[in-house]
């Protein structure tokens, strides 16, 4: 069964079957919930309705993670975990990648024992996906502090991108302009989170200041038709994650989800999981909610898909 007549069945097994990727998960909260019980007995239990504050949001990393994972070993597995799920899911493309703290915190300061985890776990468990390995980049943390972690980074060719990510209004988006031109420099696709809680000019302000490529979330643009318009122009994709969105509170409903309105105006979308131990939130059901909500037809999320999976870069 093709992908169209999976979604217009809402058969979820067919539409798992299809190829497709997921290039905005965090791969702490990125696993399989049903792994992860099996490994440890811990049955992590998602949100079922939208929070009320950030502060919900780590109550529950409490409740359900707290500390249980914070060893070289709880992260391996959490490694594990997120190959495994995206394995069940049918992800073909896999972008992840461990925060530039977690080499010293989990990996003894030995960035090649960091990147054989990721490959460790890659090859045993889905060998036939497209590993992408990033660098993570807290936005709260000083410069020089990450300026020191990435010393162990620089020069090894196993990464694929650099994403900056958290609070969007903890910093200035410049303050991050001479780490983004070494990263340009090693050959890194450039990406980060903004306009998930920031406005369409910070889209904007980020893209040009940071020369991105891609940006995680970026949905506030669709508040802006010049800003909707620009990311046209610079063929800047936009890394969306429905459910995510609309459980944090930052869209009323699927429905209205802004990804309908920036694919239709010609803007470089992709459909993605976030967090899918928080969110239940795995790419095959971002694909279905999007469709029985109503927001997009089966022929549009169907290009979406087609379009998650094309190289848009030209190496």
């Amino acid at each position: 069964m093709d992908f169209i007549e999976a979604v217009k069945q809402e058969n979820i097994d067919a539409i798992r079957k299809c190829p497709k990727a997921d290039l905005h998960n965090h791969f702490v909260l990125g696993g399989s919930r049903e792994y992860l019980l099996k490994q440890t007995g811990r049955a992590i239990q998602p949100i079922k309705k939208p929070l009320a504050s950030m502060d919900e949001m780590h109550a529950w990393n409490a409740e359900n993670l707290g500390q249980a994972f914070d060893s070289p070993e709880g992260r391996r597995l959490l490694i594990k975990a997120t190959f495994e799920q995206a394995k069940e899911d049918g992800v073909t493309i896999l972008e992840i990648g461990e925060d530039v703290w977690g080499v010293g915190e989990f990996f003894h300061g030995n960035i090649d024992e960091l990147v054989a985890a990721f490959e460790k776990a890659h090859q045993e468990i889905a060998p036939e996906i497209e590993l992408r390995l990033q660098i993570g980049l807290s936005r709260h943390c000083d410069i020089g502090y990450l300026e020191d972690c990435l010393s162990h980074f620089w020069g090894n060719k196993a990464f694929y991108s650099i994403d900056l990510y958290g609070d969007e209004l903890a910093q200035p988006i410049e303050n991050f302009k001479s780490i983004y031109r070494r990263a340009k420099s090693e050959g890194l696709k450039l990406k980060a989170h903004v306009g998930e809680w920031g406005t369409a000019e910070d889209v904007s302000k980020a893209v040009e200041c940071l020369e991105l490529d891609e940006v995680q979330h970026g949905i506030a643009a669709v508040e802006d038709s010049n800003v909707v318009r620009f990311l046209v122009d610079n063929n800047i994709r936009l890394n969306i994650t429905p459910t995510s969105n609309y459980l944090l509170g930052r869209v009323k409903d699927l429905k209205s989800h802004p990804i309908a309105e920036l694919y239709r105006n010609g803007v470089d979308v992709t459909i993605n999981s976030d967090d899918v131990l928080i969110f239940d939130s795995d790419v095959s059901k971002e694909y279905l909610r999007l469709y029985q909500s109503g927001c997009l037809s089966a022929e549009e999320l169907d290009d979406i898909r087609r379009n998650g999976l094309r190289q848009i870069y030209g190496n």
